[in-house]
């Protein structure tokens, strides 16, 4: 469990460092985000999915 937190605890500090360093840039970004279709949202996600699985593989090998 203190693994798990210590993993959700820098996962959050990663997520909320571009909405401080550059709050501008983000809002045009989730604009765009907001036009894309689902599909391509879709895709998108299933590919930073893998991205993070094979991170995952990696780091217990």
């Amino acid at each position: 469990m203190e693994f798990f937190l210590c993993l959700l605890g820098m996962l959050m500090i990663v997520e909320g460092l571009p909405y401080f360093a550059f709050p501008e840039r983000m809002k045009s970004w989730l604009q765009k985000i907001f036009e894309m279709p689902d599909e391509a949202l879709r895709k998108f996600g299933f590919i930073i999915m893998l991205i993070g699985l094979f991170i995952v593989y990696l780091g217990k090998s």
